[in-house]
């Protein structure tokens, strides 16, 4: 099912460096609207269950616990090819592998602190926007 939106999170690294203006910027420019965004914290319990999938990974127990150290600022997208097109504006999971001028390219530390979420399917974007929005909130 292809959709014409996905789902982000400034994660908490950004926004303490300042960066959610910047980000912003960046996702407005590449044509994306923004149908729904809040400024907020995850529980332990709500990383955990939005993180669920790597559950098993070794580095679950730090992901938790980076992702709950600070604010993230949680947002809908919505543009034609959203996830696809946010995938690549916000670039490779490691910023030294990134492409110039992505976000984590910009804006990201390392692998662990990489700034920026981003749905990798349309179904996982739909799942996530929920977790994070009602239907109220999105417009």
């Amino acid at each position: 099912m292809t959709t014409n939106r996905t789902f982000t999170m400034l994660k908490p690294d950004a926004v303490e460096n300042g960066h959610i203006g910047g980000i912003l910027d960046k996702i407005n420019s590449a044509g994306f609207k923004i149908v729904a965004m809040k400024y907020t914290q995850m529980s332990k319990r709500d990383a955990e269950a939005f993180y669920a999938v790597h559950s098993e990974r070794p580095f679950f127990g730090d992901l938790v616990q980076f992702m709950t150290r600070g604010p993230i600022v949680a947002a809908i997208l919505e543009k034609d090819n959203a996830v696809d097109d946010f995938r690549a504006l916000i670039g490779a999971t490691n910023p030294e592998e990134a492409a110039e001028g992505t976000i984590r390219k910009l804006y990201a530390k390392d692998i662990g602190e990489n700034a920026v979420h981003g749905s990798d399917s349309d179904e996982n974007a739909a799942i996530e926007g929920a977790f994070h929005f009602s239907g109220r909130e999105v417009y």
